[in-house]
């Protein structure tokens, strides 16, 4: 199964300067120097790689732990899943929530809201029996 890879927006402009090199297109201007023709400086290209972060990744990833028990526990990872728990991180971010579980009938996450990582899955038969701790917020999914 492929790990999902996360890249911070500032390495996101980093490798887009290097395609720019490979491509033999001038380098992306860092600002120091004036404004060129045909050059994006590196200030605005940076806002842009945080905006399309903002809105194209919603800041959600399961750590390799949390991935191998959802496939042993035969839950389903979707993108509408994904959704659901970046939403449910958001709402734990604005009130400042740091460990939450995300849990519907069926199934639970544990999720470290700051670094917006799943950090384990259980499916309903394994909710019956545990003790949630170190939890200090729950989002009904």
């Amino acid at each position: 199964m492929s790990e999902i890879i996360k890249i911070s927006p500032i390495q996101r402009a980093m490798e887009a300067q290097k395609v720019q090199r490979l491509r033999g297109k001038p380098p992306i201007s860092d600002g120091s120097q004036g404004s060129q023709t045909g050059q994006v400086q590196f200030s605005e290209m940076f806002r842009q790689e945080m905006e399309r972060a903002t809105e194209n990744q919603k800041g959600i990833a399961f750590s390799k732990h949390a991935m191998i028990r959802a496939e042993e526990r035969g839950i389903e990872v979707t993108p509408d899943l994904m959704n659901q728990l970046a939403d449910s991180v958001e709402k734990a971010q604005s009130k400042g929530v740091t460990n939450i579980v995300a849990f519907d009938a069926n199934q639970a996450f544990i999720i470290n809201v700051p670094n917006g990582r799943v950090i384990t899955t259980m499916s309903q038969s394994e909710m019956k029996d545990n003790i949630f701790t170190n939890i200090d917020g729950a989002v009904i999914l």
